[in-house]
């Protein structure tokens, strides 16, 4: 099944009618499984098109189109937008998420990522506190929820699961999402350049062995849930991973992040 290049799918899908407009509904969850209807930057496109085209692909395929078909509402519209915004070979930073928040206008395809004008779910807001903590992090207060000014400096926002459906978290896990995001994980640990990755809640810390950690910097906390953040032994507020990712790529001479 072919896929479709490039790197502009930010700019098309924020043109789409808001909440409450015309045409609003479909602009906001995912309306066909037609995955060449979403852009991904061109050296993702092997491994995203060897996946759709492989027996857990197809699975998938039939799955999420028989859940569509039922009347199942599916987020989010464009479930490859991070790897539209953060080419393989941009890519210095990890964030893994589990899989995409299941209310209505909140998913887009970026892990802990809503909207701006969407109000921040909690973790969201765990993580702003976090960074608003580090007294060596020089953040601004975000405008709004959206984490695409992350992703276009190279933090590829990933889910392990990226589709979901409303109101049912974990709803398509193990319909085999996890295999092309297990290659994805792999295929930025065999780069050449060091990267960092974050690995909150013993989700994202299975994904360990899929990492070479004698070369990256795997940084460790729990999920930033409220249920999490702030229980030992490694509470996620107070970790300071994003000064820690930061000294480590200017120790390794790329680009620190703006958080």
């Amino acid at each position: 099944m072919p896929v479709r290049q490039g790197q502009q799918a930010d700019l098309v899908f924020e043109n789409r009618p808001e909440p409450g407009s015309p045409g609003a509904g479909a602009a906001l969850r995912l309306v066909h499984w037609n995955p060449s209807d979403w852009p991904v930057a061109a050296d993702w496109a092997a491994l995203v098109a060897d996946f759709l085209a492989s027996a857990a692909g197809r699975q998938l395929g039939g799955f999420v189109g028989q859940r569509l078909a039922t009347g199942a509402v599916i987020y989010p519209p464009q479930p490859f937008r991070a790897l539209a915004l953060t080419p393989l070979a941009a890519v210095k930073v990890v964030i893994l998420g589990q899989d995409p928040y299941h209310g209505p206008g909140q998913a887009r395809g970026l892990a802990f990522s809503v909207p701006d004008g969407v109000k921040p779910p909690p973790s969201l807001r765990n993580i702003f506190k976090e960074l608003a903590r580090d007294p060596r992090i020089d953040s601004e207060s975000p405008p709004g929820g959206s984490l695409a000014r992350w992703a276009s400096q190279g933090v590829l926002l990933l889910n392990t699961c990226l589709t979901v459906e409303e109101g049912q978290p974990a709803s398509h896990a193990m319909q085999g999402w996890e295999v092309l995001t297990d290659k994805m994980i792999a295929a930025v640990s065999a780069k050449a350049e060091s990267v960092v990755f974050m690995l909150w809640g013993a989700h994202a810390q299975a994904k360990l062995a899929l990492i070479d950690s004698r070369r990256h910097l795997v940084l460790r906390a729990n999920h930033p849930s409220p249920l999490s953040a702030l229980r030992p032994p490694h509470p996620f507020i107070g970790c300071g991973h994003f000064s820690a990712a930061n000294d480590f790529l200017h120790s390794k001479g790329r680009r620190p992040v703006k958080w």
